[in-house]
């Protein structure tokens, strides 16, 4: 005669949906942390809407293309053919250079002010948006 145990016995298991909720809830609080600390030292423009990331702590090299086409490197305004030797001088170690365009500026403008300033040793161009509002 077979005897049979009066409880079948359970494998134990880890419950990961917990778990996954406290992750998605870390990460967007530091979303929002992060999003909360972007600085930008341009001159004040109506921007595009976009998204886009945060900014690193680090202040970057700002180029600014007015509605008019006034272009100014940190808030110095500089003429089309000075745009490389002032990003030359002020460019930071990585070479990110943001670029803040109304949305009103003529884009052949915008795009001849950043190929002056890649001549001038920018290796890469942020665009700087509005952020949306929902």
């Amino acid at each position: 005669m077979k005897l049979r145990r009066s409880r079948a016995s359970k494998r134990g298991r880890i419950e990961i949906i917990p778990m996954i909720d406290v992750m998605f809830f870390l990460l967007a609080t530091f979303m929002l942390a992060s999003l909360a600390m972007q600085r930008l030292d341009a001159v004040k423009l109506d921007l595009p809407q976009g998204a886009a990331q945060p900014l690193a702590e680090q202040q970057p090299l700002t180029l600014s293309v007015s509605r008019a086409g006034q272009i100014q490197v940190n808030r110095r305004t500089v003429k089309l053919n000075e745009i490389a030797d002032a990003v030359k001088r002020r460019l930071p170690a990585d070479g990110n250079v943001v670029v803040a365009a109304d949305a009103g500026a003529p884009n052949g403008r915008v795009v001849q002010a950043m190929l002056q300033a890649r001549r001038g040793g920018a290796a890469h161009f942020l665009i700087a948006v509005q952020r949306d509002n929902p």
